[in-house]
């Protein structure tokens, strides 16, 4: 079997990485042109150069997806600029950059796996056809780029192989996670308004006082583990009532 190569690249303190133009709009999930436009109009801060290369930091992929919440809550552009500059002349746009970070860093925690297009149709045989290459990128499981392949995750990689080894279709496999998907972004939405509504208030966070910001910073770090542990154990009771179900089944279709 070919050998998985672990995806290299990344600082391991988030916090220092670096990003070129290009790569920091990929992670923002904006256009280089915003990026561009934004600094124009002063809602980004310039990046540090090195001769020729700008480098930006994970504090501007924070105040660019802030910036990306404001333009989906209606702000306007010049309305995210004043609100800017407001929280900067406060001293308060540090903290909410800082409540940003721990409310978004640490949910995935995985290892991706790169290798080539040869080496992956090597390591699923005839299991896989080229349309569920095309079917796992769709998803999102995996991004190809000329001739190499990243799975975002070892893990779903790994269970994928065990699934296929034991005879399941790789089509039904991405069926279920295309299921699973979707009863994962319905999980998430209600944790998120509960969080919102509970923990945030209906104020949103523009007139929260420094305190409250610090205490849902710590709420944030403390839904993380809480989320996962709560969905694993449900799921480990159903899985269980229904295999438990299916044994007596196929016990009765015996007799």
């Amino acid at each position: 079997m070919s050998s998985l190569v672990r995806e290299d690249g990344t600082d391991d303190d988030a916090n220092r990485r670096r990003y070129r133009r290009e790569d920091l709009a990929r992670a923002a999930g904006v256009k280089v042109r915003n990026l561009r436009y934004y600094q124009e109009r002063g809602l980004l801060p310039p990046p540090r150069r090195e001769g020729r290369i700008a480098w930006y930091s994970a504090d501007h992929l924070t105040r660019l997806r802030l910036i990306s919440d404001l333009l989906g809550r209606g702000y306007t552009v010049n309305g995210i600029a004043e609100l800017l500059h407001a929280w900067e002349a406060g001293g308060g746009l540090s903290q909410l950059l800082g409540l940003e970070r721990a409310m978004t860093r640490d949910w995935v925690q995985e290892e991706p796996v790169t290798m080539t297009l040869a080496e992956l149709r090597e390591l699923f045989g005839p299991a896989a056809t080229a349309e569920d290459t095309r079917r796992a990128a769709e998803l999102g499981y995996v991004t190809i780029d000329g001739d190499r392949v990243t799975h975002q995750s070892r893990r779903l990689l790994e269970a994928t192989l065990t699934l296929v080894r034991q005879g399941v279709p790789l089509a039904e496999i991405l069926d279920a996670g295309d299921f699973l998907q979707t009863q994962a972004a319905a999980l998430a939405d209600r944790f998120v308004a509960l969080f919102r509504r509970h923990v945030i208030g209906p104020d949103g966070l523009e007139q929260l006082s420094a305190t409250q910001l610090d205490h849902i910073a710590d709420a944030a770090a403390a839904l993380r583990p809480v989320a996962g542990e709560v969905v694993a154990a449900e799921f480990a009771r159903a899985m269980a009532r229904r295999v438990e179900a299916e044994v007596a089944e196929l016990l009765r279709a015996e007799q």
